[in-house]
Formats: structure tokens, sequence, C-alpha cells
């Protein structure tokens, strides 16, 4: 395993120092998904839930996510994101929705976090915009499945 890089010699966090590290494309995606009942489910999928558009706002808190991550996660680095994509998808199976993020920078570090937080918010939002009828819902599988750029090259979930 290498050496965890946010730590410093004396065991301290730190942030990263990239400024030697060449721009190159870099591009992550995450998963994850939110569970609920199949009334839940219906009530997003045929647009009768009271505060609106519960996919359309989530994918965009998505995309607001991604762009906040240097906020929330307190080592990250602020990075020019050049893409945020987020699909919602609504699963019976589960039931629930099926959320993927694709984040894609040229940049010094990778946009893992991002994308990871991409999913995370937009969870996060699909729970708060129906709370009022389901409060056990459940968010689960957050995982990085893609990331390629950099030093460390390409990442494949298996």
């Amino acid at each position: 395993m290498s050496s965890l890089s946010h730590f410093d010699s004396d065991g301290k966090a730190h942030m990263v120092d990239v400024s030697d590290k060449p721009v190159t494309a870099r591009i992550a995606v995450a998963e994850g998904h939110i569970t609920m009942t199949a009334a839940t489910l219906a009530l997003i999928t045929e647009g009768r839930a009271d505060k609106g558009d519960v996919l359309g706002i989530a994918r965009i808190a998505g995309i607001m996510g991604a762009k906040k991550t240097a906020e929330l996660i307190p080592l990250c680095h602020p990075l020019p994101i050049t893409k945020v994509a987020l699909d919602l998808v609504p699963d019976e199976t589960l039931p629930g929705i099926r959320i993927t993020a694709t984040v894609k920078t040229d940049g010094q570090t990778g946009v893992e976090m991002e994308a990871l937080t991409a999913v995370s918010t937009a969870a996060l939002t699909v729970y708060d915009m129906v709370k009022a009828v389901q409060k056990d819902m459940e968010i689960s599988g957050i995982r990085l499945t893609l990331k390629d750029g950099g030093k460390s090259g390409r990442f494949e979930a298996p």
C-alpha cells in the first residue's frame, strides 16, 4: 500500500502540494442509490411530489455538490471542473433511484472526491424532497467506479 499523502513526515494532516504535477485530462465516475417504497418511487416518477421535480432538482444539487467539494472536504483542492453530469434512474427492482455522476477536469489532481460528493448530494436531495412521505429511505452503495488520468493511471471497479 502506498503512503498516505495527506500526512506529512510527522503524521500531521496537510494539503498535498500538487504544484509540480503536470496538468492532465482527468475523469471520475461514482455511483450510489437510494432505496424507498414502491409508493414513494411512484410519487417521484409520476411527478406528484409536493416539492416539485425531485430528479431535476437532485441533478442540479449534485452538480452544485461537485463544484463545492473543496469547501466541504478539508484537504481537497479547488479544481477547475470542466464537466459534471448526473444520471438519476428510477429502478423498480430496488425500489429507488440509481445515481451516477461523471466529473472531468484538466488539472493537477483528480476529481474522485467531486464525483463522490455529487452522488452523495443528489441522494441527500432526493431524501429531502420526499422525506415528508417516507423517513426510512436508505442511501447506500456510494463508490468510485472509474478514475482515469494522472500518475496513478486508470482504475475501474470490479
